[in-house]
């Protein structure tokens, strides 16, 4: 069985107090160095990231560019890396010591395979456990059908930046990504993979997932200005997805199953910004439960039915910020007792337990 050769992709921009831990992770990797370069791409960093990526020098090679955003620091890197795989890690996000361990072996011994994305642990800003996320069960998924698609957007959290590792072929047929996108370029990635190649989701926490004010894990917690970096991001992937779909052959039946949770973001944010109607504020909601909850006990139906109208009594801007505030808050706790909804979905999500 081949040996693969391995590319590691950090992007990086304005990570000083998490980037030194994200090089070490991949430094500390139970995986031999010959089998491995070590690649950072530096968006234009005007703290300390610098300086600190510096003290690793030879052990890393640092590609450094104006600031552009996600997408176009893709752009530049992946082109200059040298291995059959890539895999991808944020700066300000680190691995489990097993990471490459685990996924080396699938590409060597599964050459349809073109990615192979994976669970989480997500802590706080300080690395403090709070929960496991995982699929279910392993699962090999494509979105070359429009069920298959369906079943993949269920899983596509998998296989966000660092969760996710790809053959560089594979890579280079969908570049480039379009650079209006700042963030969340990883979702042009994830969107068009599946539908050209086999991809697989395994049931193992590979990485941790750190949440702080500067990432976009929470729509409720970043300022305006972020909000608005973030609604342009997603109107372009939703506005470039489909004609790149159909450049690369893309049946346009794949489109409805494989974007309808970017559709909906990319709606909801647009709302939350400029505003709309009630009954637009209505019918996202409708739409989104139907996209995630399979069923759900009566008094949850209740709760929700509750909601609805506040959706048609408060202003569109803000009832979907009072959700935002909910959906952050310790009240969301309450869905405890009146019971959780079960879920379109083959994600586990378990809550660190304090010993």
């Amino acid at each position: 069985m081949p040996k693969v050769f391995l590319s590691v992709l950090i992007d990086t921009y304005n990570h000083e107090r998490f980037i030194e831990e994200a090089v070490l992770s991949v430094l500390g990797q139970d995986f031999p160095a010959s089998d491995r370069e070590i690649l950072v791409v530096d968006d234009g960093s005007t703290d300390r990231t610098p300086e600190i990526l510096a003290k690793f020098l030879p052990d890393i090679r640092i590609l450094r560019k104006p600031n552009g955003g996600q997408a176009s620091a893709f752009n530049y890197a992946i082109p200059e890396c040298r291995g059959e795989i890539i895999s991808m890690l944020d700066g300000d996000d680190w691995w489990a010591k097993d990471k490459l361990r685990s996924i080396a072996p699938i590409f060597e011994s599964q050459p349809d395979i073109g990615a192979v994305g994976h669970g989480y642990f997500m802590v706080d800003v300080d690395g403090k456990l709070q929960s496991t996320v995982v699929p279910k069960q392993t699962r090999r998924l494509h979105a070359r059908t429009a069920e298959d698609a369906a079943l993949f957007a269920r899983h596509g959290g998998f296989f966000g930046t660092s969760k996710v590792a790809y053959r560089k072929k594979i890579l280079d047929r969908i570049l480039p990504i379009p650079e209006r996108v700042i963030i969340e370029a990883d979702e042009w990635m994830f969107t068009l993979v599946p539908c050209l190649t086999d991809v697989l989701a395994l049931d193992l926490p590979l990485f941790y997932y750190r949440l702080h004010g500067g990432n976009m894990f929470l729509l409720s917690a970043p300022a305006d200005g972020n909000l608005k970096r973030l609604y342009g991001s997603l109107a372009c992937l939703t506005q470039n997805l489909p004609p790149k779909m159909r450049e690369l052959g893309i049946p346009v039946a794949i489109d409805e199953s494989l974007l309808a949770h970017l559709r909906l973001q990319t709606e909801q944010l647009r709302i939350q910004l400029e505003g709309g109607s009630r009954w637009e504020v209505l019918r996202l909601q409708r739409a989104t439960n139907r996209f995630f909850v399979a069923k759900s006990p009566l008094f949850f139906r209740v709760f929700k039915q509750i909601a609805l109208l506040l959706a048609l009594a408060l202003p569109a801007k803000q009832f979907l910020r009072l959700k935002s505030w909910y959906g952050a808050s310790r009240l969301r706790r309450m869905r405890k007792w009146i019971g959780e909804p079960v879920h379109v979905s083959d994600v586990i999500e378990r809550p660190f337990q304090q010993q």
